[in-house]
């Protein structure tokens, strides 16, 4: 159930280059959640390595997977490329994890679904996807096996997203899997976008850059969709806006051929699709560097990990006339998490830049649910499951989330360590 990428923490991502505990031969099948990296970003590592079941999810998660693990693929060796060119790896020489073959030859083992509809996966184990939110595709999983169905959330959007419908009422779970990204956290209330507006003005009115860190599905459209409505109200100053992300334009333009899974109309579709000048090749994306503002660019990736945002970063970060702008949750470990901590320089490319732009954090453009919204979702159950895990978030955020279940809800929890193995019965 889902096969993502460690991100963050460097003992973190040391796991993706570990064995796994079971051969990937003897696996049967994958079903995915959604096509974040941290969800499928695995996939390719596990079809190099001898899987060759089918990989089940949502039509708009194997289109989206069609982009995001190429790029991932790309990316991986785009940057042991500039390691072992600039000599900074300690291994010599340093190597992808996966290359942009090894990806191409995985989404041929993705089996789009229908939503809703119980699909067998091998005898005695069905399956159905419900819509979740978060991002186009994303689905809460209900699998059918003996003894009841055994729930995994995946990631829960929010209840009342600009874009995205509200994740689906689950009646009933035998055992239950549930995220805890923001389980210790609730979005702050208020008007997202005018709080959005405030913050570029503020930095395009003394002639900045704003750099927007955004995941190139989900946020980057979010955002999108907030400009366009800015501008159109002119309640922010009509300079340039880039897309710089390939990855991003595509993912854009998909949210055009699934218009039933979100809230946009065809006209707020194509107005997200224009309010940015698309930067498409490398060349291009370097000639912004060279800039002066203002001027606002999102760019990929979310959290600062890789990417082309990095050499933007590189370039206006070290101005105090610039803001880079994060617009939501930035793991431990990751240069965003660093840059909003309050660091003072971050390491890019084997040589740490100042960082003297003012950083801001907007959790209130988040697509996932805070503890709030995850409780309420809880409430649609119509009997507690027999143990509920918690699962996908930091240790504060998991526990935080336990306690609150344990004392609103008086449910079993458990919140399991790596490689735990946990008998349903």
């Amino acid at each position: 159930m889902d096969c993502g990428l460690f991100q963050g923490l460097k003992q973190l991502r040391l796991r993706n280059w570990q064995p796994l505990p079971v051969s990937p031969r003897e696996i049967d099948a994958v079903v995915l959640t959604h096509a974040h990296i941290d969800h499928s970003g695995y996939l390719p590592v596990l079809v190099n390595r001898g899987f060759a079941g089918r990989i089940y999810c949502s039509p708009a998660t194997r289109d989206l997977c069609g982009i995001l693990l190429p790029d991932a693929g790309h990316l991986q060796e785009e940057e042991a490329r500039y390691a072992n060119k600039h000599g900074f790896s300690r291994h010599r020489p340093a190597l992808p994890l996966f290359t942009e073959k090894d990806a191409a030859r995985t989404l041929r083992q993705l089996e789009p679904v229908p939503c809703e509809k119980l699909h067998k996966l091998t005898d005695g184990f069905s399956f159905r996807l419900l819509p979740a939110g978060h991002i186009l595709g994303a689905s809460i999983v209900a699998l059918e096996v003996k003894g009841g169905p055994l729930v995994f959330s995946g990631d829960l959007g929010r209840q009342n997203d600009p874009i995205m419908r509200a994740p689906a009422a689950v009646s009933e779970a035998g055992f239950l899997v549930v995220e805890s990204t923001y389980g210790s956290r609730r979005h702050p209330a208020g008007d997202p976008e005018r709080e959005l507006a405030v913050h570029l003005n503020r930095a395009l009115r003394r002639g900045g850059v704003v750099v927007i860190p955004a995941f190139a599905v989900g946020r980057a459209q979010t955002l999108l969709h907030h400009l366009a409505r800015l501008k159109q109200r002119r309640e922010i100053p009509d300079v340039p806006i880039y897309l710089n992300s390939p990855m991003a334009i595509d993912a854009t333009r998909i949210y055009h051929n699934y218009r039933s899974e979100h809230r946009l109309t065809p006209e707020e579709c194509m107005a997200a699709c224009t309010v940015a000048n698309m930067v498409n090749s490398a060349d291009e994306s370097r000639a912004l560097n060279a800039r002066a503002g203002p001027m606002i660019i999102l760019s990929a990736s979310g959290m600062a990990t890789g990417g082309r945002v990095v050499h933007h970063l590189k370039a206006f970060a070290p101005d105090p006339r610039n803001m880079v702008l994060f617009p939501g949750f930035q793991a431990a470990g990751t240069r965003g998490a660093a840059m909003v901590g309050g660091a003072d320089a971050v390491k890019i490319h084997g040589e740490y830049v100042p960082v003297r732009a003012e950083v801001v954090r907007m959790d209130s453009l988040s697509a996932h649910a805070d503890y709030t919204e995850i409780l309420t979702w809880l409430r649609s159950f119509s009997r507690q499951p027999k143990k509920t895990f918690i699962t996908h978030g930091e240790p504060a955020a998991a526990d935080d989330l336990r306690r609150r279940i344990v004392e609103e809800l008086g449910w079993h929890c458990e919140i399991p360590e790596y490689l735990a193995k946990a008998r349903l019965s």
